[in-house]
Order: C-alpha cells, then structure tokens, then sequence
C-alpha cells in the first residue's frame, strides 16, 4: 500500500515525483519534470482527474456496450490511469501498456501496483518498434498517449505510423490519440489529414477555447473504419466541468484545410508548449 508522503526520483527521461492529493485518501499526481502526467485514485480507478483523460474515457465508454471487456493496447503508460479505468469500467478486459521509461514503470509499480488479475500485461519498449512488431488485428482499441516531455514525438505522426495502428486494430477498432497544440494548429492539422488517408471516421475532441486559438491545450483525436457514437460521446463531455466540442464531418474537413498527410521522412514532434501550459504552479 501506498504511503501518502510525496516521493522524488530520478527515471530514464527526468525527474519523476509521486504527490498525495490531501483530498482524496489514495489519489496520487504523477509529475515528470515538473509537468503533470497522470492521476490516479487507487480507491477509485473511475475517476479521471484530467480532462483530456475524461475525453478519452468517454471515447472508451462508448465505442461498445457497457460492461464489455476489450482487447486494449496503450503506447503510452504513466501511471496506468486509463488501463485502470478500464479494467474497472470494464472487467475481463485483455491490456497490453507500452512505456519506453524504465525506471518510471519501476516507480509506479513500487509505489502504485496494479490489482492482482487486473489483465494488464506491462511493456518496457519504444512505442513505434512495439507497435511494428504487435500481431495483425489484435485490439479493439489502441489508446496512444505518448510524450518525450511536453511533445508527441515524430515516430507517432506519420503516415506509416498510421498504417501500423490500423494493421494492428480489428476492422470494427477505433484508434484515439492525446495530442497537443494551438492555433494554426499546423501538428494536429496536420494528423487529421494523415489520419483521415488511413481510416473512414475520423473527429476530434477539444475545449471551445483551445479550438478558437486562446490557448496551447490537449485535442483528442479518434478514427475508426465505422461510425462511433457521437452523441453518447457528446452528451458525455457536455457534462464535463469543462465542456469540449466534437468536431467532424464537414466541420472537421474545414479544420484539416490544405493539410497534406505526413510521410515518415517529413514527420516532426509536436509544438513546444508555451513556459508554464502543462506546469503545476
């Protein structure tokens, strides 16, 4: 069992700390270098604290029938925020979580451990070469959340990134992806026209003011070979705290505008963050 002092560590990628949140007896707010990367209560593993995170459950809750276990892969691990959701929300569910930091896996499995027989199986690998490698046709959902800092890096925005995604994905899987950016939005533009090459669905999820430029924030982006349920997902997020807006169909062809798909040798991380947007205080 957790202690609820804080804890400070040197992991592959930065300084890792562990912070108790004095409102929640076992809640936890992993840091790596100062920026928040994820929240757990492990009383509560249906809570999501962040809100990109409440967007990509609500993605989860909807693309099948409740209670249904899935076959997950996450790129992408932290603190095993949505893997935990996910077992809870949806018991019997099969999770493969990929995390290329060592040392933080160490850290969160010291400090946080998972349930026993939760069917979450734990990956020390880089993303790109693990997903190359993962059986055809194996999930129904893959969730990418993968960050070297404050940037989604390059091997995760191309167009054979993409290709791989949808290899791995059932024909009736949906692929979502935490992104960040801020207007002209040249990264996530850039995403939705890559993405839009491989799969037939295609939106994005985002906060009104971070879609009309007032500030750098997360965009959640999902694709699919099939209709996902937006209004599910949009009474969903309507009832946030901070309500986000689902954009598609032609909504969504006005956002990607000229935007060209990206190939492998063109592809670049996401924009540095302004100083302080995913910093705590």
């Amino acid at each position: 069992m957790a202690e609820s002092t804080a804890v400070s560590r040197t992991v592959d990628r930065g300084t890792a700390r562990l912070l108790p949140d004095v409102d929640r007896a076992r809640a936890w707010l992993l840091t790596v270098d100062g920026a928040p990367q994820s929240y757990v209560d492990l009383d509560a593993p249906e809570h999501l604290e962040f809100e990109y995170t409440r967007r990509l459950g609500h993605v989860l809750d909807v693309v099948a029938p409740p209670g249904l276990p899935l076959d997950a892969l996450h790129l992408g691990g932290g603190a095993l925020t949505l893997p935990r959701y996910l077992a809870a929300t949806r018991p019997g569910s099969r999770q493969d979580v990929v995390e290329v930091d060592r040392r933080l896996w160490e850290l969160v499995a010291e400090r946080l451990p998972l349930p026993d027989a939760c069917g979450v199986a734990l990956h020390v690998a880089n993303a790109r070469a693990w997903l190359a490698d993962a059986p055809e046709k194996s999930a129904d959902v893959l969730v990418a959340d993968v960050f070297g800092g404050a940037r989604v890096p390059a091997e995760v925005a191309s167009l054979g990134y993409a290709r791989e995604a949808e290899r791995v994905l059932r024909g009736d899987g949906v692929y979502l992806a935490n992104l960040a950016d801020a207007t002209p939005f040249a990264f996530v533009r850039s995403q939705l026209a890559t993405f839009r090459t491989v799969f037939e669905e295609v939106l994005v999820i985002a906060e009104p003011g971070v879609l009309r430029g007032r500030r750098f924030g997360n965009l959640v982006l999902v694709a699919a070979h099939r209709p996902v349920d937006t209004v599910g997902l949009s009474r969903r997020i309507a009832a946030d705290a901070f309500p986000a807006r689902v954009v598609r169909g032609d909504a969504l062809r006005d956002l990607v505008g000229g935007a060209a798909p990206v190939r492998d040798e063109d592809a670049v991380p996401s924009p540095e963050p302004p100083e302080g947007a995913f910093r705590l205080c």
